[in-house]
């Protein structure tokens, strides 16, 4: 690894503990009132467990859980002390900084993980004028010197490999910008911006999405991006021109996932969307408008009228960063409007893990499935390195996107059952030029031409449904009548299929896990197999280019 040199730079530098601190970055997540009175009266709810403290130190006493710890001890909940805007606030925040300095972390503590110190940094840098105003000197002393030993934790965890997938990049952005907060030598800063450009070029794709194609990463990332660069400009310091180009290509790849209810599609990882996050985002970046395809990161968007779809078109990410991905390669999410309709099952909060293995299988997502079998294989949670990494998947997935009699078009494929089952799976979808119809073909080829297929049990066609859409089968058993919460109706049909409503539960509201219907139909899995199927609002007649444009 080229950063290795570096780290020799930072162990011979020492970093030391600053006199003071000469700028503070913005913390531009909202914070929220009512969770600084609990932490206030000594209650401390993180990840959906709950812990009373009351007059002891919340650091001394037994964790419910390690998830809580990280939590605690990343100081992430600084922002809603700060929120209060109150004395009381301020005085409780510096006790817990106190009562954090005392307490001597175990080898084995999740406060001494890479990515739980360098968002305990950030939270510190962010907040360092409500913790050190009034402070006194020994917690001044303190501060600074907990600021170090994270600082020289961090560059450790970067150079030597500590630090894994997405938190390399938050580890190497919390330490530049503490080198320059902190004004540490300029041979220091150097290296720190070594370690973060290095990081930066390789997660951040050249469309702005993150290497892992998770949603959430990009939006979490690009928080912390912007925060950086806001820094740069209190100190009258122009950006380097490739943290510009990593915000500008992010704000795009997030306005291109977003749907019309102002929420993130639910893909590789992603869960409910924090509602102030993409408006700060978008409130710091100038309108732009979204892309309808994203080569590198692997995903496409067709529009017309107030009809959306977003799909994956997309390989499984590098394994490194394949531990919460999915393998929903070719699914896609339908939404009218502010209502969604099609949807994937999406990941359960961190404070909800059960299940999060589940949903990463191809049935959780509008995809096909053969055999019961996921298009990726995973290592078993129970597995002792590696566990959940994406061990084989689709590795030939193509996409190609086109207009024809005025309906956009998208035809994908991937490889992902050819060596199970020498099968190659290939779907297309149109969208009519009104929105009023969305035409599908998903269609089996043999992997290898006039080669051997294996004999495979059925292919099953998942559509999982939004939990606010009422799915009934008409009278024939043959079409499913949806209903939306706005009166809205639309059928599904599929010529020559009989289809299924069955039993699906939806991971990403906000109250947790939901019971839901997805449609299902089944089809023998060989070479040549077709399966057509539409969806089309009742209301209105598809125009005639729609018919025009239905996959054939």
């Amino acid at each position: 690894m080229r950063a290795v040199a570096s780290y020799h730079a930072f162990r011979a530098l020492r970093i030391g503990a600053p006199d003071r601190l000469r700028g503070a970055p913005p913390d531009l997540r909202t914070g929220d009132v009512t969770v600084a009175e609990e932490l206030y009266s000594g209650l401390f709810t993180f990840h959906g467990r709950a812990l009373h403290a009351g007059e002891r130190s919340p650091f001394a006493l037994a964790a419910p859980s390690r998830e809580w710890r990280r939590a605690l001890c990343s100081f992430a909940w600084l922002r809603d002390l700060r929120a209060a805007n109150a004395p009381w606030a301020r005085e409780r925040a510096q006790g817990l900084i106190s009562a954090f300095l005392e307490c001597a972390p175990t080898r084995d503590d999740p406060a001494q993980e890479p990515g739980v110190a360098a968002r305990r940094m950030l939270s510190f840098l962010a907040h360092a004028p409500m913790l050190l105003g009034q402070a006194s000197p020994e917690l001044q002393q303190g501060f600074m010197a907990a600021l170090a030993k994270d600082g020289r934790l961090l560059a450790r965890a970067v150079v030597r490999g500590r630090a894994k997938g997405a938190e390399r990049l938050l580890c190497a952005l919390a330490l530049k910008e503490f080198a320059i907060c902190a004004d540490l030598s300029a041979e220091t800063r150097a290296q720190a911006a070594t370690l973060f450009g290095e990081e930066l070029r390789r997660q951040i794709l050249a469309d702005g999405g993150h290497v892992d194609r998770n949603p959430q990463t990009a939006l979490d990332l690009l928080l912390d991006l912007l925060a950086l660069r806001s820094l740069y400009a209190s100190r009258g310091a122009i950006a380097p021109q490739a943290l510009e180009g990593a915000i500008d290509s992010m704000t795009s790849m997030l306005r291109m996932m977003r749907h019309g209810d102002g929420a993130l599609a639910l893909f590789n990882g992603m869960s409910v969307t924090a509602p102030g996050d993409l408006a700060t985002v978008f409130m710091h970046e100038a309108p732009l408008g979204a892309p309808s395809f994203a080569p590198q990161t692997g995903y496409l968007r067709l529009a017309a009228g107030d009809a959306l779809v977003i799909a994956d078109a997309g390989a499984p990410p590098p394994k490194a960063f394949s531990r919460r991905a999915h393998a929903g390669t070719l699914a896609f999410e339908f939404s009218l409007g502010r209502e969604r309709i099609v949807v994937n099952c999406g990941a359960p909060a961190r404070a909800r893990e059960a299940g999060r293995e589940d949903v990463r299988a191809s049935a959780a997502h509008a995809a096909l499935v053969i055999g019961a079998e996921s298009s990726c294989v995973f290592a078993p949670p129970s597995a002792r390195r590696g566990a959940g990494l994406i061990l084989a998947g689709p590795k030939a997935v193509k996409a190609k996107m086109a207009r024809r009699r005025g309906c956009e078009i998208a035809v994908l494929a991937h490889d992902g059952y050819a060596r199970r089952f020498g099968l190659v799976h290939r779907r297309r979808l149109a969208l009519a030029a009104d929105g009023a119809a969305l035409h599908g073909l998903d269609h089996l080829l043999a992997a290898k031409p006039g080669g051997r297929v294996k004999v495979a049990p059925d292919l099953a066609l998942h559509f999982p449904l939004h939990p606010a859409v009422e799915a009934r089968l008409d009278e024939s058993g043959r079409q499913v009548e949806l209903t939306l919460p706005s009166g809205a109706r639309l059928v599904f049909a599929a010529p020559d299929f009989a289809p299924t409503l069955e039993d699906a539960v939806y991971f990403a509201a906000p109250e947790g896990a939901r019971k839901t219907k997805q449609i299902v139909i089944k089809a023998k899995a060989a070479a040549g197999a077709r399966v057509r199927w539409s969806l089309r609002r009742i209301a209105a007649e598809a125009p005639q280019s729609a018919a025009g444009a239905e996959p054939g």
